[in-house]
């Protein structure tokens, strides 16, 4: 186990994003939590929506004088293998699951488990791969409320994976998940829903001067932003269905012909199929010109892609969450997004953006389209997603949310 290196960040630094009673709540609440000690588990400080929420949330809470710490764990490519068939047995395919695949993981969770020599209030394990955890410590940890936070899309698991992972989660004190239709999948003892957020502070959504959008732009040759720009940002995932905003856009181009697609994503440190999926792209796409294949990017850059798209496409097969979506509604930039997952909490059909069946490219197509054909209306969703983003998604509210959730686990006064 690892502590990953963490950025500074202030409570007052979202002042002019979220309104002065949401940070008073915060304030009122770390004060009930003054003296409790909160440990954040994961398997990776790289790559995905996990790992940038915590590194936000965790500085956050030691700003509020909330004792928190964050480790990440340790562990082989093996270990990793397992973890992504878990991962996609619970959202509804993979491999068999057999009793190696079992025994590695236990193997290497409860060597991660043996490594924490401090004790907690508060353990909050985050999605299955430290899950295994909970079997020592129960041992060595017998007074903390162990929460398990669930980012993965529940709507149809496979049995067998279902099976496997309730065999922890029902030991658990809660269970926390991204919507709350997840919490009928899996046996957990009590569970709630808290909405995951974006960070706007961060280099990734704050807000950018003309000189730095001017420089970006720039690096980013030979991508035009001149002509139509169609993008989607996510990790090189199949869940994420590159292949199917590949064929939507291609769809597009027939009503549009300078259009452009940009395909951005990065690989996280926990999912071996990453690069594989990256490199099956990059071959399909390597004789086109109009689409442009780019990873691991400064956030900097990836805050200018979304800014500077016209339309920003999020066609996932299944999604926890996906908080690509927010961020680009945060930069007034309409989505065009699957009915899956929580995407449909932050696109709101006709309003903001527009929603289509994972498996409808011809209407992904006709909405791109549609958005690229009216000036004026996307400047109308970038508005509406901004403001809603602003109430519903951003850090301050999350936070409220986990913390008035730890002083009911705790069974606190306030």
């Amino acid at each position: 186990m690892h502590a990953p290196s963490l950025p500074d960040r202030s409570i007052e630094a979202y002042a002019t994003v979220t309104d002065s009673g949401r940070l008073e709540r915060l304030k009122s609440l770390a004060e009930t939590l003054a003296d409790v000690r909160v440990l954040h588990v994961s398997s990776t400080a790289t790559g995905g929506g996990v790992a940038e929420l915590l590194h936000s949330l965790v500085p956050v809470c030691n700003d509020l004088a909330i004792d928190t710490d964050w480790f990440v764990m340790d562990a082989t490519d093996d270990f990793f293998e397992v973890t992504k068939a878990i991962h996609n047995g619970l959202q509804g395919s993979g491999s068999r699951l057999t009793e190696e695949m079992k025994a590695t993981y236990r193997t290497v969770t409860e060597e991660n488990a043996a490594e924490l020599e401090d004790e907690y209030d508060v353990v909050v394990i985050h999605d299955p791969q430290p899950l295994g955890m909970i079997d020592l410590l129960e041992e060595t940890m017998p007074n903390a409320a162990i929460v398990w936070r669930c980012h993965v899309d529940l709507t149809e698991p496979s049995d067998e994976y279902l099976a496997f992972v309730s065999e922890y989660t029902k030991r658990v004190d809660h269970a926390v998940f991204s919507r709350s239709v997840y919490t009928e999948r899996i046996d957990v003892p009590t569970a709630s829903a808290v909405y995951p957020s974006i960070d706007p502070v961060t280099e990734k959504n704050r807000s950018l001067d003309e000189e730095t959008i001017a420089a970006e732009r720039d690096r980013l040759d030979p991508l035009s932003f001149d002509a139509p720009l169609v993008s989607q940002v996510s990790r090189f995932d199949p869940w994420k269905d590159q292949f199917g905003t590949l064929e939507a856009f291609r769809r597009a181009r027939e009503e549009i012909p300078t259009l452009q697609l940009a395909l951005v994503g990065g690989m996280a440190g926990d999912d071996p199929e990453g690069l594989e999926l990256y490199e099956r792209v990059a071959r399909e796409t390597a004789d086109d010109p109009d689409v442009h294949v780019l990873t691991d990017l400064p956030d900097t850059t990836v805050n200018v892609l979304q800014r500077q798209a016209d339309v920003v496409v999020q066609k996932s097969l299944r999604e926890g969450f996906g908080l690509v979506v927010s961020e680009a509604l945060w930069k007034r930039t309409p989505v065009v997004g699957s009915n899956v997952g929580g995407i449909p909490l932050q696109v709101e059909d006709g309003r903001n953006g527009y929603l289509v069946e994972p498996d409808d490219v011809a209407s992904a197509a006709d909405r791109v389209v549609t958005l690229l054909e009216d000036e004026d209306r996307r400047a109308t969703f970038g508005a509406n997603g901004r403001e809603h983003v602003r109430e519903h998604f951003l850090l301050p509210r999350q936070l409220v949310d986990l913390l008035e959730l730890s002083v009911e686990v705790l069974n606190l006064e306030q």
